[in-house]
């Protein structure tokens, strides 16, 4: 693990892979409550398939800081932090970016605003706008004050964990279940609170960059898990979307949509063998 420290003085640990040398670099950003190393298993299969990783920590995850200012962190905010990594790592180019849960939002809001800068998108499970933008209940602000009332992360990471995977996976795979939490303790409450701000901010809408993936990118893969709520519909109209945006610019549909089976919002965990047979066929094709 390495740390750099940002334009804005905080500092944002994050591990680019020695091997194998000369790979192609995939970054994998994470969903709220999860540090990088959560990746350790696709890290694995991607660096058998000769790809490099680039994987780093959002504000108040891992060894990552929080700004001052736990207002100041929007979809924007983290899309530019990983800019700054990018040219400080002097990183042209990745291969693909594949994100899940809010690293998808974040990767939606880098290629569009970096376009050309990554090769291949695909975007995992994530909600396509704040609660507010979408007319309902924020699920976020109550889920801040509850930790704050706690003093601790324990029982958001315990119920995060059961809407991710389902309480039958985690007492079938208790080793695995136990490893997960030890490694989302290290969110800190800051970290939480400053993320969940951008999930709840106004300024975060998807719908309004599907158009411009077209002429971003080179192809899009879109994965969900086939038991993550609503998510499976979101995006179905999600990848919709995206095709309508490659059609306006003259190029053939290059948006795919997979439904990962008896997965959940973490589709790498409990689907991880289609998921990962999913990934590594697209980032060949």
């Amino acid at each position: 693990m390495h740390t750099f420290t940002l334009p804005s003085s905080r500092t944002l640990s994050y591990h680019l892979d020695e091997e194998p040398q000369d790979g192609p670099v995939v970054l994998l950003a994470n969903s709220l409550c999860a540090p990088f190393t959560v990746w350790h298993r696709v890290r694995d299969i991607l660096n058998q398939n000769g790809f490099r990783t680039l994987r780093y920590d959002q504000p108040g995850h891992g060894k990552s800081s929080v700004p001052d200012d736990l207002n100041a962190t929007s979809f924007i905010s983290l899309a530019k932090d990983v800019r700054d990594l990018l040219e400080a790592l002097n990183i042209q180019h990745l291969h693909a970016w594949i994100g899940v849960s809010m690293g998808a939002a974040t990767g939606f809001y880098f290629l569009t605003q970096n376009p050309q800068v990554v090769k291949r998108f695909v975007a995992c499970d994530t909600i396509s706008c704040s609660p507010v933008n979408a007319g309902i209940d924020d699920p976020f602000g109550p889920r801040v004050e509850s930790a704050r009332r706690d003093g601790s992360m324990d029982n958001i990471i315990q119920g995060t964990l059961e809407r991710w995977l389902g309480k039958s996976f985690l007492e079938r795979s208790t080793e695995e279940s136990s490893h997960l939490k030890r490694l989302m303790l290290n969110t800190s409450l800051d970290g939480f609170e400053t993320c969940c701000h951008a999930l709840r901010s106004e300024s975060f809408d998807l719908r309004p960059l599907f158009s411009q993936v077209g002429a971003s990118v080179e192809n899009v893969l879109c994965i969900v898990g086939e038991k993550d709520a609503n998510l499976p519909e979101t995006m179905k109209t999600m990848s919709e979307e995206m095709e309508k945006g490659f059609t306006c610019t003259g190029r053939p549909n290059k948006v795919e949509l997979v439904v990962i089976k008896d997965a959940g919002h973490v589709c790498f965990i409990d689907g991880f063998e289609q998921f990962s047979q999913t990934v590594v066929s697209f980032l060949n094709a």
